[in-house]
């Protein structure tokens, strides 16, 4: 029989997907598995229920597998199950996902029914339904037959998440080949494959600078094996930079969860890290490293780990030891230089007594190219946001700090703290009443929470205001054109005739995602008197890059010119409504930087 024959018996619909996997694993020349993973075999297509709902699909999926899975006799209780998931004919992660929920009341003769499914199923529906039950009730003998499947382009993700508890490394493998949409990723896993540390190795230190490359640290980091790589090679300076730039980022939660609480062996990783820090030359890239690892360890998600009493202090007062007192000279574009020195403070600061506050604020923003700035609340030296929500960054001090949120009065009001990265229509935001209660200061009626609900936390009233009053008064972590933005914001929240005179108002003044050098204000305009047939509002930007001249200089010039000259001559119109565009003759153009 020809390899082509073989080929079209064994896509047959009475072929098992495992042996399928196996097959195709086998007639690769060189092993190796491609990005998305194998072809599926053919057969009919996914169904589509448009009309299904979460609640109908649990429903629909409890009464039909429930039964059939608390069958002692995992033949027949697999045949029964392809039957039936074919009948229900339902979207394939909603199948899963609803069968990972399930109520078992027989959980080992379900696992035997999984393991049958798993290894001679034939039907993509009847094969996730065992992955999913995997999930839980995987053992150590399931993962080989985890990872054949894994190599099927969709079902990497199931595979992946049974493997999670069992084998992290392999997990991981499957996690980033389903995901690695640029190819980027292709020489490290290539080399992971192999087994040869060397090549991994190799491979890791040739991933690009940019920050892209990394959104999937955690998983680079477990399906490296980064611990074990550190463990053989502990003086190895390259590794140790890429190190701190991969649990820097694991440690960032600006896409929800920081990966950092799910990395297992992360306080071993810090460990190794700081031991040899001193092997990293004194460069202001290493130096920017070592501090934004000080200030993850100080009120990040990482002070979440599972820390031995006194060890996370320690590593943090070796860190202060190893870094200088000052960075180095300032000297043009030198980005990195200047936030060492603005920041070089911040994660090492104590009270007179050696221990946290009981409330704490500490402004944090990174030192790349980013303009992204969050407000770390701490509360006996937790951070909140992380602990309680951990779907995305608190807000930024401009929100909380200087419009005055944060201040307690007797009159209760409620603040978000945080929205999640997906907005909160998505996936929801956190927010706590405050209010002053005599001598104290009261944060509860708590909303959006994730687990249960927080308590009601007190705090010194004296003390908390001069901890606020420190953080208005802070402004070291603020570059020349966030200082702009700021100085702006506050003369427009002054005087807010320079905006409604134009019939505006301020949506929002910051400094650009991308560019942080240039400061942004963005305007809306709702007409008195709109045309007919037309409403709603209209948004224009204005941007102000860096001159190099002083920020109250270039803020001052700015206000000046909103009260002399309507901004909707100069700044670029940026959307709204589409009827009252039309009608005022607006559209909306390239972005270009306004003089």
């Amino acid at each position: 029989m020809s390899a082509r024959e073989e080929r079209q018996a064994l896509t047959s619909r009475t072929t098992s997907l495992y042996d399928y996997a196996l097959f195709r694993h086998g007639i690769e020349p060189d092993g190796r598995v491609p990005r998305r993973g194998y072809p599926l075999p053919d057969g009919p297509p996914e169904p589509s229920r448009a009309d299904l709902t979460w609640q109908q699909a649990q429903a629909e999926i409890t009464d039909a597998l429930s039964p059939l899975l608390a069958d002692p006799d995992p033949v027949r209780a697999a045949d029964a199950v392809h039957r039936r998931v074919s009948d229900l004919a339902m979207p394939h992660r909603t199948l899963r996902a609803h069968t990972a929920r399930l109520a078992l009341t027989d959980e080992a003769a379900a696992r035997l029914t999984a393991r049958q499914l798993v290894r001679t199923g034939t039907e993509v529906a009847a094969v996730g339904v065992g992955m999913a039950l995997l999930i839980r009730l995987g053992e150590p003998e399931d993962v080989p037959c985890l990872r054949t499947l894994g190599m099927l382009s969709g079902l990497a993700d199931a595979a992946s998440a049974a493997l999670d508890p069992l084998d992290r490394q392999a997990a991981a493998l499957l996690y980033i080949r389903s995901r690695d949409r640029s190819g980027e990723l292709t020489p490290l896993t290539d080399a992971i494959a192999t087994g040869d540390a060397e090549a991994v190795r190799s491979a890791l230190l040739s991933l690009p600078d940019e920050d892209r490359a990394l959104w999937l640290a955690r998983r680079i980091a477990e399906a490296a094996d980064l611990r074990g790589l550190l463990l053989d090679r502990p003086q190895d300076a390259e590794l140790l930079a890429l190190t701190g730039r991969l649990l820097h980022r694991t440690a960032d939660q600006r896409d929800g969860r920081a990966g950092i609480l799910d990395y297992l062996p992360a306080r071993a990783v810090y460990e190794a890290l700081v031991r040899h820090a001193d092997l990293l030359p004194p460069t202001p890239e290493h130096l920017a490293l070592l501090l934004s690892t000080a200030l993850d360890l100080h009120s990040g998600p990482a002070v979440l780990l599972n820390w031995r009493p006194g060890r996370r202090r320690a590593l943090l007062d070796a860190l202060d030891r190893l870094l200088p007192a000052a960075g180095p000279e300032p000297v043009p574009g030198g980005r990195r230089a200047d936030w060492f020195r603005r920041n070089r403070h911040l994660p090492f600061a104590r009270t007179d007594a050696g221990d946290p506050p009981r409330w704490e604020l500490a402004v944090v923003h990174d030192p790349e190219d980013s303009s992204a700035v969050e407000t770390r609340i701490l509360i006996d030296g937790v951070p909140l946001v992380p602990a309680l929500f951990g779907k995305g960054r608190a807000h930024p001090p401009e929100y909380l700090i200087d419009s005055g949120r944060l201040r307690a009065a007797p009159e209760p009001r409620e603040v978000q703290l945080c929205e999640a990265y997906c907005t909160e229509g998505c996936c929801g935001a956190l927010y706590v009443t405050i209010r002053r209660d005599g001598d104290e200061v009261v944060w509860d009626g708590w909303r959006g929470a994730v687990g249960p609900t927080p308590p009601a936390y007190r705090f010194d009233a004296a003390a908390y205001d001069a901890e606020l009053a420190r953080a208005e008064q802070d402004h070291s972590w603020c570059w020349p054109a966030r200082s702009t933005a700021r100085l702006i914001a506050a003369g427009l929240r002054d005087r807010p005739d320079l905006t409604t005179r134009w019939e505006l108002a301020t949506s929002w003044v910051a400094t650009d995602w991308r560019d942080p050098d240039t400061t942004v204000v963005q305007l809306r305009f709702t007409p008195s008197a709109p045309p007919p047939g037309t409403g709603g509002s209209l948004y224009f930007t204005w941007r102000l890059p860096d001159d190099d001249g002083p920020p109250g200089d270039r803020a001052a010039a700015a206000l000046q010119r909103l009260d002399t000259e309507d901004p909707k001559g100069f700044a670029v119109f940026d959307g709204g409504n589409d009827e009252l565009a039309k009608a005022l003759g607006y559209r909306e153009h390239p972005r270009t930087p306004q003089p």
